[in-house]
């Protein structure tokens, strides 16, 4: 089946994008090289087009209740123009997809989903529909550019009369920006590096893109791929769904107890609750290489006497490190900050070590 393309597919083409498929998307995987296009984020600024993110309209009398039934999180403590990071437990103690819960106002809610995950997550969410809330997929219709870097709102401000620096971290405001009415500008981002994430229709994105880049042109702004987004997000510890979290890996597990709240009931939370009381076997750590080596996802995570105790979820080379870091779940014994792991790489043990415990 050939990849879906996003709107703004030419324009990505046209600026030498590197074209890859990707969940189901022709992605730009780079424009330059991932190091550079990861320093420019650090440094200064740069536009990621991901649109081929998910995005639902969930409103009306019921909308709440749905959410609160199908997430971890608690959004009922949401207040209007505030963001939350939350997931959809399954039904067999794993997640079904990590989101992004934006509160419009009451009665009127945005839920963004992974690209890669869209029509599993709208059957999902459909599943538990049986109290009437208004259901709409608009991820056609939108499209979201993510402009992250500490210079990042030096340009953007330029381009709106919203005050970005009012708007807190995981926070929101729609309004007019580059000439467009009702575009969304969120306070999140999966770099680490500070910016904003911009919601726009359709119709209206090339003219947004194009206003982001003539604003930003004296600062050096940059097109970045999905490499970069990457080793950005990695440096991080974010978590990428499919590699780090999936339907099999419990979100205690995988560190985000903080986004796991039994005041409520959910989609197996008394299954999650009771793994809470009884402690979790594995945990996901994030780690730092001591011997010289690249960490690649699969790869055999042993401990000091060479058993296998768990595998590489992510890994790469940290630019700004100059050394290899990762993601992996292993025994929690091993899992506290500076634990002596060793990473099996080409049939060489490599010692790292434990950064920290995934926090919950």
């Amino acid at each position: 089946m050939d990849s879906k393309k996003v709107p703004l597919n030419d324009i990505h083409e046209k600026l030498g994008g590197k074209m890859v498929s990707f969940a189901g998307f022709n992605m730009p995987v780079r424009y330059s090289s991932d190091i550079e296009e990861h320093m420019a984020v650090r440094n200064g600024v740069g536009v990621f087009d991901v649109s081929h993110m998910g995005e639902f309209e969930v409103k009306g009398p019921h909308a709440l209740d749905l959410i609160q039934r199908i997430t971890s999180n608690d959004a009922s403590k949401l207040i209007d123009g505030q963001a939350q990071y939350s997931c959809l437990p399954n039904e067999t103690g794993g997640i079904v997809d990590d989101l992004i819960v934006y509160k419009v106002k009451d009665e009127d809610y945005v839920l963004v989903v992974n690209a890669g995950n869209i029509q599993k997550d709208w059957d999902w969410i459909n599943k538990f529909n049986t109290k009437g809330a208004e259901l709409k997929n608009v991820s056609d219709d939108t499209c979201l550019f993510a402009v992250q870097g500490p210079k990042a709102v030096e340009v953007l401000q330029t381009l709106t009369e919203t005050n970005l620096s009012e708007i807190k971290y995981y926070h929101f405001a729609i309004g007019r920006f580059a000439g467009a009415d009702n575009v969304c500008m969120s306070n999140t981002g999966y770099t680490g590096a500070g910016g904003f994430e911009i919601y726009v229709h359709k119709d209206h994105a090339v003219k947004v893109w194009n206003a982001i880049f003539a604003a930003g042109k004296d600062l050096n702004i940059k097109p970045i791929g999905l490499g970069a987004r990457d080793t950005l997000r990695l440096e991080m510890g974010f978590c990428l769904y499919g590699n780090d979290i999936d339907d099999t890996t419990s979100p205690l597990e995988a560190g985000l107890g903080w986004i796991t709240k039994f005041t409520k009931e959910f989609t197996n939370s008394f299954f999650f609750k009771k793994q809470k009381e009884l402690g979790v076997t594995k945990r996901l750590v994030g780690f730092k290489m001591i011997d010289k080596g690249i960490p690649r996802h699969h790869y055999e995570i042993k401990n000091a006497s060479g058993k296998i105790i768990g595998k590489v979820t992510s890994g790469t080379m940290s630019p700004m490190l100059g050394i290899g870091i990762g993601l992996g779940y292993v025994n929690t014994d091993l899992a506290g900050p500076g634990s002596e792991i060793f990473i099996d790489v080409r049939g060489k043990s490599l010692k790292s070590s434990s950064q920290q415990a995934s926090a919950d």
